[in-house]
């Protein structure tokens, strides 16, 4: 069986569910695995759906989805944890093929001018095969030349008994420009899909209340004592948080551990947070919990226009990507790109959060919810000092001080002497970390 990454069935086919049906008539004979660009779902055939033994008889998995017909029959779209049901088959990698990738990776960030970042999945999760070993490969042959923290993958199909697990592993893992001190917990999934947790139910194509608001992949009750236990060894929390209800079991979390520890210097951070309930903006301050944001994501665009606001309705899907007004309560703001789901180009999302339109979006696109901006000089300070606060990496870089680590970025134009319009257009001529380059555009 063959894994193809990169696709994104969610824009390309109406209402974001392709058929086995439809990839049968392009391969037959074969199984395949088409996993989205987002690891939130997989396409695959009949041949696919055959190896893995799945029918109408198959239940779906507590974290997951299978897409059915009206007999019960599965589809051929796969959400969430499903998608492990038909991934487990295809064959992993081997450990020079990812370390390839990795090394590529790197050169690709470094590329768009990013110096450091923070690995969100270390650990075997659905598709993805753990990339630690690749991660210690390139420590131990001099190859990593980015400052890297590692989120430790929580699986959300055990419980506490894992942390000693994540204790030896953070020991183990760290190490030179690589420290594993966060642990990653996806609280939720995608509004497109309908697997981001919710408060309220999501509309069906009608505007009626449909029966289900999405899923809390961890008990919100066991969340707590989660993070408690986890803020209590030191690890930081990198919170999935997308929808409203898995934000405010996020900062719940957070506000428990903090209850019971006491204020300690772990910087947890939600992700994501696409929409967030007005009660819950200030509570990030209160807590000293980072919005982690993805710029990019906040502009019309089909998924935005055709999956996601129409099953939120009006007054919900006012309330998505609520950067400015998260600012303006105080908020410590990092960025990041969750790439590889969109663009890792920094310079790209720093115009959306400006402009909230997409760079490429046609003449006479409408902006998204504009009162949300950011300024040009709120969103490049997410971008640089916001995240290496998030990192740990304050002391070292985030910005030009004397004292701190050359981690430098060339650009060719200045951004704040442009229009806002032309920010997007900024390109990275050179990259330095600790003062050796490590990117030169052919131009340069």
């Amino acid at each position: 069986m063959r894994e193809v990454s990169g696709a994104d069935p969610l824009e390309a086919f109406p209402g974001g569910a392709p058929t086995a049906a439809a990839l049968d008539a392009v391969v037959p004979d074969r199984p395949v695995f088409l996993p989205n660009r987002d690891h939130h779902g997989a396409w695959v055939n009949t041949r696919a759906l055959e190896r893995a033994g799945l029918d109408a008889r198959t239940p779906d998995p507590a974290d997951g989805r299978i897409e059915r017909d009206a007999d019960g029959n599965p589809t051929g779209m796969l959400q969430e944890g499903a998608v492990h049901l038909v991934g487990r088959l295809v064959p992993d990698p081997t450990p020079e093929e990812q370390l390839a990738a990795l090394l590529r990776a790197q050169a690709v960030l470094h590329s768009h001018g990013v110096t450091a970042w923070q690995d969100a999945i270390v650990g075997a999760y659905v598709n993805v095969t753990d990339p630690a070993p690749s991660y210690r490969t390139a420590l131990d042959r001099g190859l990593l030349t980015a400052r890297v923290v590692g989120a430790l993958w929580w699986d959300r199909a055990r419980g506490a008994e894992q942390i000693p697990e994540l204790v030896a592993r953070r020991q183990e893992l760290s190490g030179g420009r690589f420290r594993a001190g966060a642990v990653k917990i996806m609280q939720d999934g995608i509004a497109e899909n309908h697997t981001a947790a919710m408060l309220d139910p999501y509309l069906t194509g009608c505007g009626c209340a449909s029966d289900t608001s999405g899923i809390s992949f961890v008990e919100p009750g066991e969340l707590k004592k989660y993070v408690t236990e986890l803020d209590g060894l030191g690890f930081q929390v990198h919170f999935h948080a997308l929808g409203d209800r898995a934000v405010r079991e996020a900062l719940d979390a957070v506000e428990a551990a903090r209850t019971a520890n006491g204020t300690r210097d772990t910087r947890h951070h939600l992700a994501h947070l696409q929409v967030v309930h007005p009660d819950d903006v200030r509570r990030f301050r209160a807590l000293g919990a980072t919005a982690n944001l993805q710029m990019l994501w906040a502009a019309h665009e089909p998924q935005m226009d055709e999956l996601t606001l129409p099953f939120l309705g009006p007054e919900r899907g006012a309330r998505q990507y609520p950067f400015g007004d998260l600012l303006r309560a105080g908020a410590t703001l990092a960025a990041g790109s969750d790439w590889p789901v969109s663009s890792p180009d920094p310079l790209q999302a720093v115009h959306v959060a400006v402009n909230r339109v997409s760079p490429d979006a046609p003449e006479g696109t409408p902006r998204f919810l504009p009162g949300q901006r950011l300024d040009l000089g709120a969103a490049l300070a997410a971008y640089t000092a916001g995240s290496a606060h998030v990192n740990h990496l304050d002391d070292l870089t985030g910005s030009i001080t004397v004292g701190k680590a050359a981690d430098l970025v060339v650009l060719d134009r200045d951004p704040f002497a442009g229009p806002p319009e032309e920010i997007a257009a900024t390109r990275v001529l050179q990259a330095f970390v600790a003062g050796e380059r490590v990117h030169a555009a052919p131009d340069a």
